[in-house]
């Protein structure tokens, strides 16, 4: 395969000749610009050329600044519906949601120039819209200094990986506690991208290699995207890359060294690739090497943009066709993956170029200390393991019935592009509902207490809902998002979130003294409970010596337990017959 417009692009400049619209990276190559040069360099090229590019301005981040898009419209159209109605694609590029990892913001301000100034063949973007976010992390980006990246090699001075909130945003895209994830979740379905990169720095191992690359995890993806990501459109970027001489390699997600085998990233929807997926958008996380000249970081993510507007011009009518067939396919699919485990028994080999891992003993602890030797380059073949198995599985339900309490919750599905109906009036309805039995919480992360692990027992049962309460069908092409959100054992469902923790807390008790005598008289006029609670005390020592846990063992059996406890609250509707909706 030979790049048709290879030769032009290669010829593109990063010389420090006198240029219009000069970036500060161009000034110095061990600087990156502030996210007042980037806004502000963007409004000039915006003056300059206003039939081809906007900068928009959208909503607000946790910084008190707006979040801009900067779009390349070469036909000077920027209306998103008219784009489609043309039959164009869109590229969607994100910048700085880390802000120390700052090659995108450089990169794509030299490509976006380029393109412009036509150093760049135009026919690269006769099909296709680039909608790009200068800078994400706007209030990491204002957190401004030289070592909070330890292990970065450049640039002098950057941004920071939390935001204004502390957060780091590529843990938000589902939960959206950032004003930034709010923002963006609206402006991306706004968009519905065909490519989404997100552009990033690595840390990890070290090799020989500037650029390495996250791709969306192929088990998630529809395998109608799946198949043609993994067999023409990562072949193709692969050898594009090389003949731009920016050779790349699957992202080095090792268990100990390269040598010992590295694995695809399970890139979950709170991820900004894995989000992207669940709007059926293939996905790229570039990182470039964090040791690497950042020079040579700029250029590689530069040329990895640039290769794929050429794959996007190439195969538009391949990637148009697979993204349809899901739309298609999608809102009449009736199960879902929602887990997924690295599948250890299946693994490919790839040609890797690496250095030598060796250990040496440590001045700081007198113990081994690892160490990459440059001096012992190699190239050989390595494990790669790239195939997870699903480890839980749902059918669809005809709809979700969602209590107009949690309102937070609706939000984010109308953010998300979910059409959403209201009951008209009050209803008693045939509903599949789930109770909480068994989950683990992990402590202090992004400011939640993540759940994880979760187990149900699902319920048949008529229950009263209200009129405002929600409905949300699932015969739409967002089903997966949906799915993904509303089931709660998913991963990053938005139980596992903690949108609906008050149900965990039982909120009525029993005074000890008081219950005696129900639960006395209880037991006598139920007595398979009374012989349940026998069997319990025999198969339980300290439950036999503990007189309030059997009271509770009893309690937990009578009308006088709060059916709500655990139970959570959204609905699974199997029919619509009774339904009443607008």
């Amino acid at each position: 395969m030979k790049s048709v417009f290879f030769s032009f692009l290669l010829c593109c400049s990063f010389t420090l000749q006198a240029q219009d619209f000069q970036t500060p990276f161009e000034k110095d190559p061990a600087s990156t610009a502030t996210y007042f040069e980037t806004i502000e360099f963007y409004k000039n090229l915006a003056k300059a050329y206003p039939k081809k590019l906007q900068l928009l301005p959208h909503g607000t981040t946790d910084s008190g600044h707006p979040l801009h898009t900067v779009v390349i419209s070469l036909d000077g159209d920027f209306d998103e519906a008219s784009i489609r109605k043309k039959g164009k694609m869109v590229l969607f590029v994100n910048n700085a949601i880390h802000s120390g990892e700052s090659c995108g913001v450089d990169a794509s301000m030299l490509l976006i120039r380029d393109i412009l100034q036509e150093k760049i063949d135009s026919r690269l973007l006769e099909n296709t819209v680039l909608v790009s976010i200068p800078f994400y992390n706007i209030g990491g980006g204002l957190n401004r200094g030289s070592h909070s990246r330890t292990n970065q090699n450049g640039p002098k001075e950057h941004g920071f990986r939390g935001n204004a909130k502390n957060l780091d945003l590529n843990r938000d895209f589902i939960k959206c506690d950032s004003r930034n994830a709010q923002t963006f979740n609206q402006i991306y379905n706004t968009w519905q991208p065909d490519i989404f990169i997100d552009n990033h720095t690595s840390n990890g191992a070290d090799y020989q290699y500037t650029l390495t690359l996250i791709a969306t995890q192929e088990n998630k993806l529809h395998p109608v995207l799946s198949d043609y990501m993994t067999d023409q459109l990562l072949p193709f970027l692969s050898e594009d890359m090389e003949q731009r001489n920016w050779e790349m390699t699957p992202y080095v997600y090792a268990r100990n060294t390269p040598d010992d085998g590295i694995a695809a990233f399970l890139d979950l929807p709170r991820y900004s690739s894995g989000y992207a997926a669940v709007h059926h958008a293939i996905s790229f996380m570039p990182e470039t090497h964090m040791l690497k000249p950042y020079q040579d970081r700029v250029k590689s993510t530069y040329h990895f943009m640039a290769s794929m507007l050429n794959a996007m011009h190439l195969q538009k009518d391949k990637i148009q066709a697979a993204r349809a067939k899901v739309f298609e396919e999608v809102p009449n699919q009736t199960t879902f993956d929602l887990n997924w485990t690295l599948d250890r028994e299946r693994q490919d080999t790839i040609l890797f170029k690496g250095y030598a891992a060796k250990y040496k003993l440590s001045v700081v602890s007198g113990l081994d200390r690892l160490y990459y030797d440059h001096d012992a380059p190699y190239e050989k073949e390595i494990p790669y393991f790239r195939y997870y198995q699903p480890t839980l599985s749902i059918k669809k339900p005809v709809a979700y019935i969602i209590p107009q309490a949690y309102q937070e919750v609706v939000e984010r599905l109308r953010w998300n592009g979910v059409t959403v109906h209201r009951l008209i009036t009050d209803q008693v309805l045939d509903v599949e509902m789930y109770r909480i039995k068994d989950f683990k919480t992990r402590n202090a992360y992004e400011g939640h207490y993540l759940h994880y692990d979760t187990k149900v027992n699902t319920e048949s049962t008529e229950w009263t809902y209200h009129e405002g309460d929600y409905v949300v069908f699932t015969d739409q092409t967002s089903n997966r998002y949906i799915v993904e959100t509303l089931e709660p054992q998913a991963p990053d469902s938005f139980f596992a979130w903690n949108f609906f923790d008050g149900i965990l807390m039982q909120k009525e008790h029993f005074s000890a003294y008081v219950f005696e005598d129900l639960a006395a008289e209880y037991l006598a006029k139920n007595p398979d409970l009374k012989t349940a609670l026998e069997q319990k005390k025999r198969d339980d020592p300290e439950f036999a010596k503990d007189g309030y846990a059997q009271l509770n063992f009893v309690y937990e059996r009578t009308p006088h337990y709060e059916p709500t406890h655990n139970l959570y609250p959204v609905g699974r509707l199997r029919s619509v017959e009774r339904l009443k909706w607008e």
